[in-house]
């Protein structure tokens, strides 16, 4: 390779770095919360980009939050034990056994991934919302229908995660929580997130999914929406454009900045370095819900 040739290949990486300059000097200081979870979560590759990213947020002064799930790996394992997963509404059914497994394959995921992050060299530290009263839940009901030890999160208490990120650690959240009787709650992962970057006041959330987007037509990727305002994302809802999975994801979007976070943002977890991509270019790669 030409001398020249290495001299135009440094002067694009200087040129990227320029163009990261003003959103590292913005986001400076302020909380990040990121749920991490889909096929970012299975693939080892994929893991160890979202760990970087979220390293690199890190040393350039943002304060980055994980809030993780662990579905698919809950349900191999619930079907290992011999029983079938079952859903309600996106919800899993979670008995007195599935519980058992969700606790032990969420703590599993959650010292993995505080290891991918030490390897990278940000001292972090594994939680469950059972730390310290994190996460107080009462019983979930979908459609009046009890569905067992799943959890409707009534309080977030920040204190742990306050202190946390004070003394320069990134918290890395498994959704567990507990009742008034300190019985365990499975805790939807979208729904943790949202709890505890509302109570974080935080300054970004982002989603990682097995999505590029909100797109206006969901089976035509060219129609990604780069910036939806709360008003345009609640029409769609209205008007009947967004269904499925999305539904629940989206109106997660649109609570949170109404109760403070200045934008959410919903990424193709799939696609590598997504959070650099979203948070530090003009263009970015996903979809941004914003206030206005």
């Amino acid at each position: 390779m030409s001398s020249e040739k290495n001299v135009n290949i440094a002067i694009g990486k200087a040129e990227t770095l320029i163009e990261a300059l003003p959103y590292i000097r913005q986001f400076y200081n302020k909380i990040v919360v990121v749920k991490y979870g889909g096929s970012a979560m299975l693939d080892e590759d994929l893991k160890k980009n979202v760990i970087q990213d979220v390293a690199l947020l890190k040393l350039v002064g943002m304060h980055p939050v994980i809030v993780h799930g662990g579905g698919k790996e809950i349900s191999k394992w619930v079907t290992m034990m011999g029983k079938e997963p079952e859903f309600i509404n996106g919800l899993r059914v979670t008995d007195a056994d599935t519980m058992n497994v969700a606790e032990m394959v969420l703590n599993r995921v959650n010292k993995s991934l505080v290891q991918f992050l030490e390897e990278n060299g940000v001292k972090a530290v594994g939680l469950t919302g059972k730390d310290g009263g994190m996460l107080r839940v009462e019983k979930k009901l979908v459609d009046g229908k009890d569905i067992g030890f799943v959890g409707n999160i009534t309080n977030v208490d920040t204190k742990i995660i306050d202190t946390l990120i004070e003394n320069g650690y990134v918290p890395v959240i498994a959704p567990i929580g507990m009742d008034e009787t300190y019985q365990a709650y499975n805790i939807n992962a979208d729904d943790a997130a949202c709890s505890i970057a509302e109570a974080l006041g935080a300054e970004k959330l982002a989603f990682l999914t097995d999505i590029e987007g909100v797109c206006k037509d969901p089976k035509d990727p060219s129609t990604l929406l780069s910036v939806l305002t709360l008003a345009e994302a609640e029409q769609m809802i209205t008007d009947g454009f967004i269904g499925g999975g999305m539904l629940p994801k989206l109106q997660n979007c649109i609570d949170a900045v109404k109760s403070g976070v200045s934008r959410v943002h919903i990424l193709d977890g799939r696609k590598a370095h997504c959070l650099l991509l979203e948070f530090f270019t003009e263009k970015g790669v996903g979809t941004a819900i914003v206030s206005e």
